[in-house]
C-alpha cells in the first residue's frame, strides 16, 4: 500500500487530461425584493451557483461486490470513499480496481449496463457511487479531497469570490452531478438545481447568475430551455460560460474508438476505454453537424473516412453498437442550440492546438492515431465555443463573447481575465 501512495507527477496530471470535457418549472413564490429606497441594498450581491463539467466534480462509492477484477480490489467497504479524483487509484494494477468500480452510473440510481429496449443504464451489482455535497463547494474546488493542487478546479474562483464577501454553501453553491450521464437521466438533478437556485434567490432578494464550465454549459442550456420565460426573468440574471463546448468535441471520437490516456504511459488508452465508452455524456458530446461540414473527414483509416454522418458506421466499425444508441438518444437535447432566455458571457479559450481529426493505421480501432490538430483550447474546438454568436439578436437578453487566448481549457479557471470578468458581471448594477 505505501508503495501505491508514491504517486509520480506523471500519473498525476492524468487528472488534467482527464478533464475533458473533457449537462417542470414553479413560477410561484414571493416577488424578489427590489433595492429602490434600500440602503441595504449597496451589500446586495447576486448569488452564485457553480455548475462543473465533465469528470468535474467528486464521486464516491461503497462496494459490496460478489467478485473483483484483481485480488488487491477491494470486494467490500463499510463506507463511502473517494473514487475521483483519488490519485492513489491511477496506478498501475489498483487502475484496474478503479475502472471495474467507476463504470457505475448514478446521482441516485447506479448505473451502467445499457438497456436497447428501455434506453436507460443500470448498476453493476455491490457497486453503489453517490455524488456527494450537492449545494456545497468542497467537491469542486478540488476533486482529491487531499487539496493537492493537482485537483485545483473552482478553488480560485471561489476563493476571489469569498475574498470579496461572499460565503462559502450559503451565496455561492455549487451543483455537482454525475456526469458519466446526460440530462435525460439526470432529472432528480435538475429538480433539486432548481429548487435550490430560487431558494438562494428569495434569500438574496437578487436573481442568480449561473457559472458552468464545459459540459456544464450544456447541462446549464438543457436546464434553462425547460423553464418558462417568466421563471428565468425573476430567478437568473446572467450564464457565464466557461470553455463551452456548445458544438461537441473532437476529442471525444478518439476516446470512443481507442481511448484516451492524454499521454501517460502507466495507463493504457485500451484499458481505460472500457471505462470511457460507458459513459453516456461522452457520445453526446462527438461533433455535430451544424457546425461540422458533412464532407470533413474526422476519422481516417486505410479503408475508410469517417465524417458527421458516418456515426452509425463508425460504432459498428469499432464494436461499440450501444454507442450509435446513446448518440441517438442524447443528440435531440440541445442540438438546436435554442438560446437560454437569459444573459450571456460566453468565455473561450484559443491559440491552442486542439484534436480535430485522427489518423489510423490498419490496425484500427485498437491502435493509437496520428492527432490532426486545429485552433481551440486543447479539448473544445474554437469552431464548437464560438456557437453562442448565434444567440446574438436571437433573445432579448444579450450576447456577450470575451475570448481568452492562449488559455487552456481548465487553466482558463485559473485565469485572472476570467476571475476579473465574474466579478465584473457579479458587482455591476
Amino acid at each position: 500500500m505505501a508503495g501505491w501512495r508514491r504517486i509520480t507527477a506523471l500519473s498525476c496530471v492524468l487528472q488534467v487530461g482527464l478533464l475533458l470535457l473533457l449537462f417542470s418549472a414553479r413560477g410561484g413564490g414571493r416577488p424578489l425584493e427590489k433595492c429602490a429606497g434600500d440602503k441595504s441594498c449597496a451589500s446586495r450581491r447576486p448569488p452564485v451557483v457553480l455548475i462543473p463539467g465533465d469528470l468535474g466534480n467528486q464521486l464516491e462509492a461503497k462496494l459490496d461486490k460478489p467478485s473483483v477484477v484483481h485480488y488487491i480490489c477491494s470486494k467490500k467497504t463499510d463506507s463511502f470513499f473517494t473514487l475521483w479524483l483519488n490519485l492513489e487509484l491511477l496506478v498501475p494494477v489498483a487502475i484496474d480496481c478503479w475502472i471495474d468500480n467507476i463504470r457505475c452510473r448514478t446521482v441516485y440510481v447506479c448505473r451502467l449496463i445499457y438497456n436497447s429496449t428501455t434506453h436507460t443504464t443500470s448498476s453493476p451489482p455491490g457497486v453503489d457511487i453517490r455524488i456527494p455535497g450537492f449545494g456545497k463547494t468542497y467537491s469542486l474546488e478540488y476533486l482529491d479531497p487531499s487539496k493537492r493542487s493537482v485537483g485545483m478546479y473552482f478553488f480560485t474562483i471561489v476563493q476571489s469570490l469569498v475574498d470579496r464577501g461572499y460565503i462559502r454553501d450559503d451565496d455561492v453553491r455549487g451543483a455537482p452531478y454525475d456526469w458519466r450521464k446526460a440530462p435525460n437521466e439526470n432529472k432528480e438533478y435538475f429538480l433539486e438545481l432548481q429548487q435550490m437556485i430560487e431558494e438562494m434567490a428569495e434569500k438574496a432578494g437578487e436573481p442568480v447568475v449561473l457559472i458552468a464550465h464545459s459540459m456544464g454549459n450544456m447541462y446549464t442550456l438543457y436546464f434553462l430551455n425547460q423553464q418558462p420565460q417568466a421563471w428565468k426573468d425573476k430567478y437568473i440574471k446572467a450564464f457565464i460560460c466557461i470553455g463551452p463546448p456548445w458544438a461537441g468535441v473532437a476529442k471525444t471520437l478518439r476516446v470512443i474508438i481507442s481511448g484516451d490516456n492524454n499521454r501517460i504511459p502507466v495507463i493504457s488508452p485500451l484499458k481505460i476505454r472500457s471505462q470511457q465508452r460507458t459513459a453516456v455524456s461522452t457520445s453526446w458530446l462527438l461533433p455535430y453537424a451544424h457546425t461540422w461540414p458533412k464532407d470533413e473527414v474526422l476519422v481516417q483509416t486505410p479503408t475508410t473516412n469517417y465524417t458527421v454522418q458516418d456515426y452509425q458506421r463508425l460504432y459498428m466499425d469499432t464494436g461499440f453498437k450501444d454507442g450509435w444508441l446513446m448518440r441517438q438518444d442524447t443528440e435531440p437535447l440541445v442540438a438546436d442550440l435554442t438560446p437560454p432566455g437569459v444573459a450571456v458571457h460566453c468565455l473561450y479559450g484559443s491559440g491552442i492546438s486542439t484534436s480535430e481529426a485522427f489518423q489510423y493505421s490498419d490496425k484500427f480501432p485498437d491502435v493509437e492515431p496520428t492527432v490532426v490538430y486545429g485552433d481551440g483550447d486543447g479539448t473544445v474546438n474554437l469552431r464548437s465555443a464560438l456557437q453562442c454568436k448565434q444567440w446574438v439578436g436571437k433573445q432579448k437578453q444579450p450576447v456577450m463573447l470575451k475570448e481568452l487566448p492562449g488559455n487552456e481549457h481548465v487553466n482558463m479557471l485559473l485565469n485572472a481575465t476570467t476571475v476579473a470578468y465574474i466579478k465584473n458581471v457579479l458587482f455591476s448594477p
